[in-house]
C-alpha cells in the first residue's frame, strides 16, 4: 500500500478545539476575529436510513483526553506536567504496543504528515462519546456521494464568504457505534477491502455494510456483499443480515447470490412438497439406523413447537394420510406373506434378505411415528376410524404368530393412551369402534408387549386402556369390562391389569346406579 496515500487521514477523541486546524500536528498561527464565525457547520441528516448501525454493541463514552491516529494510540499528557514540549510529542507518536529499553534513550518516529487534511469529521454517539477524524476531502468525496454533496456545499459558501478558512466541518450526530462508523471510513483508505473485512469478521462486517449504505459509499457496499456471500455464517449473524435487508434496499443483481441463500425469493408454484417427499424417504429407508435419526430430526422440524418456520416446510392433513395409508398397505401384504398368500417377486430381493418379523416392525414403527405427527397436528381423530375399520389386519391376527401379531397391538397402545392423557378426542361412535375391534387382540398380545417394550411403559398402559373403557356407555363398558375379567382370571399377569377402573365401573354401575333408582322411585 502506499505510504503517503496512509497519511492522509487521522482521528482524535478529543472534542475539537476552536481552532479549525489540529494544534497537536500544525504549527500555531494567529487568526483574525471573524474568521471562527466565518466557517459554517454541515450537519448530517439523522434519519433512520443515514448513519443507523446496530446498537447491540454500542462502545461506551471515550476518554476525550485521547489522540487516535493511525497505527499510533497514545494519551495526552497535562501541559502543566509536562515541562518540556518535546516529550509531549514523543508521548503522542509513540506506538503503546513499541516500549523503549530502559538504558537507551527514546527515539522519535517520523512526524506524521498531514497534507490534505481538509476535512474535520466529528462523529457525536448516542451515549454521549465524541469521535473526531482528520480526512482527506478528495478520497471522501471519490467515495462517498454523501459527503461529496456536503463538501460541495460547503465549498460554494466559502467562495461566496470573506473566509480564508481551509477546513470543512462535517457533524454526524447519534451515531449508534463510534467504531463501526470509523471502520467503514478507514476502508476508504484500504486498497485491499476484503483483507480488511476478513480482519473485522461476518458480524462486524454487517455493520460496517448498514453504515456503508447510509453514507452512499458504494465500494464499501460491494465488498461487504462479496465478503459475506463467500463465508459462513451463524444463525444469529444470519438473523441479523435478513433484518437488514428488510431496512435497505440493495440493487438485485447486486445481492441476487445474497438473497439466495437467505431464500427471501418468491417461492414458485410449481415447487415439490419437501415435507411429503421427507416423510415418505423416512417410510421407505432400509437402514434402521438412519431411520432413526431422520424421524427425530423431521419430527422436530414439523412439531408445533419448533423454533424454525414452516412455511415452505407444511405436510397438510392429505399427505399425512396419503404416507399413512401406504404403510397400511405394505403392512397388511407383509403378514399376507407370513400366511404364504403372497408370491415372492412382490418383494425386492434386498427387502427379501430381511426377517419378516423386522420388516413388520418396521412399518409399525413407521406408522406409530406417523401417528405422533398427527397427534401433534391435532388431525388424528380419522386415524381412529381407519384403524378400527381394519377387517383384513384382524382376520389375519387371529392366525398369524404371536411373535408377529402383537406388533399390531403396539399401534392401538398409542391410541388407548392419547385418550387417556387427552391428547386424542374423538367421537363416541370412533371410540366404541376401536374398542370392539382392538381390545380382545389387546388382552392376547399383552404378555408380548411386556417382553418388547420397545419404549411401551406398560403401567401407563394399563391406566390408559382403564380410563378409555369409562369413556364408554356403562352397557358397553360391562360387555369389555366382563371379556377382561374372564380373560384375567385364566392368564394372570399376562393379561393387563384394570382392577382399578373396574372397580370404579362396578360402582357407577351396581351402588350409584341403585341409589339412582331409589331416588327416582321416590
Amino acid at each position: 500500500m502506499d505510504r503517503r496515500r496512509r497519511r492522509t487521514w487521522c482521528c482524535s477523541f478529543a472534542v475539537p478545539p476552536s481552532s479549525p486546524d489540529n494544534a497537536s500536528f500544525t504549527k500555531p498561527h494567529r487568526h483574525k476575529p471573524g474568521d471562527a464565525q466565518s466557517k459554517p457547520t454541515f450537519s448530517v441528516p439523522t434519519s433512520p436510513q443515514s448513519f443507523k448501525s446496530s446498537g447491540s454493541r454500542i462502545v461506551g463514552r471515550i476518554d476525550p483526553r485521547r489522540i487516535l491516529s493511525p497505527g499510533r494510540v497514545s494519551p495526552i499528557e497535562d501541559a502543566a506536567a509536562v515541562p518540556d514540549p518535546s516529550p509531549a510529542r514523543d508521548s503522542v507518536t509513540r506506538s503503546r504496543s513499541f516500549r523503549a529499553p530502559p538504558v537507551a534513550p527514546p527515539t522519535p518516529p517520523p512526524p506524521v504528515s498531514v497534507e490534505g487534511l481538509d476535512v474535520r469529521m466529528s462523529l457525536r454517539g448516542k451515549n454521549g462519546g465524541c469521535l473526531v477524524l482528520e480526512l482527506n476531502s478528495g478520497i471522501l468525496c471519490a467515495n462517498s456521494e454523501l459527503f461529496a454533496g456536503l463538501i460541495a456545499d460547503y465549498k460554494k459558501g466559502v467562495s461566496s464568504s470573506s473566509g480564508s478558512s481551509k477546513m470543512c466541518r462535517i457533524e454526524v450526530p447519534e451515531v449508534d457505534n463510534l467504531g463501526v462508523f470509523r471502520d467503514t471510513i478507514e476502508l476508504m483508505f484500504e486498497d485491499d477491502l476484503t483483507r480488511k473485512l476478513l480482519n473485522l469478521g461476518v458480524y462486524r462486517s454487517i455493520d460496517v455494510l448498514e453504515v456503508s449504505a447510509g453514507i452512499m459509499f458504494t465500494k464499501g457496499v460491494l465488498s461487504c456483499l462479496r465478503y459475506l456471500e463467500a463465508v459462513p455464517w451463524t444463525e444469529e449473524e444470519e438473523e441479523k443480515l435478513r433484518s437488514l435487508f428488510t431496512r435497505f434496499k440493495f440493487d438485485d443483481e447486486t445481492t441476487r447470490d445474497i438473497l439466495g441463500r437467505l431464500h427471501l425469493h418468491n417461492a414458485v408454484d410449481s415447487e415439490p412438497n419437501i415435507a411429503r417427499e421427507l416423510v415418505t424417504s423416512i417410510t421407505t429407508c432400509v437402514d434402521a439406523n438412519a431411520r432413526n435419526e431422520l424421524k427425530s430430526l423431521v419430527k422436530g422440524l414439523l412439531c408445533k413447537s419448533s423454533v424454525y418456520e414452516k412455511n415452505h416446510l407444511d405436510l397438510s392433513k392429505e399427505d399425512l394420510y396419503s404416507v399413512c395409508h401406504s404403510c397400511l398397505g405394505s403392512l397388511i401384504s407383509l403378514f399376507e406373506e407370513a400366511n404364504d398368500a403372497i408370491h415372492p417377486k412382490r418383494l425386492t430381493k434386498k427387502e427379501m434378505k430381511k426377517p419378516l418379523i423386522e420388516r413388520v416392525s418396521r412399518q409399525v414403527d413407521n406408522i406409530n411415528w406417523l401417528l405422533e405427527i398427527m397427534l401433534d397436528m391435532q388431525i388424528a381423530e380419522d386415524f381412529v376410524d381407519i384403524w378400527a375399520d381394519q377387517h383384513q389386519l384382524l382376520q389375519i391376527h387371529d392366525k398369524a404368530s404371536p411373535m408377529v401379531r402383537y406388533e399390531l397391538s403396539r399401534v392401538s397402545a398409542i391410541l388407548f393412551v392419547a385418550m387417556a392423557t387427552r391428547k386424542l378426542q374423538c367421537r363416541l361412535e370412533a371410540r366404541s369402534g376401536l374398542l370392539q375391534a382392538w381390545f380382545k387382540p389387546m388382552l392376547l398380545d399383552f404378555g408380548w408387549l411386556q417382553r418388547c417394550r420397545k419404549g411401551l411403559d406398560i403401567k401407563v398402559l394399563q391406566e390408559a386402556m382403564g380410563q378409555t373403557l369409562l369413556t364408554l356407555p356403562l352397557k358397553q363398558q360391562h360387555m369389555l369390562f366382563m371379556e377382561w375379567f374372564r380373560h384375567f382370571s385364566s392368564h394372570g399377569t399376562e393379561c393387563p391389569n384394570l382392577s382399578k377402573a373396574f372397580q370404579i365401573w362396578w360402582r357407577r354401575s351396581f351402588l350409584r346406579g341403585s341409589e339412582t333408582c331409589a331416588i327416582e322411585s321416590r
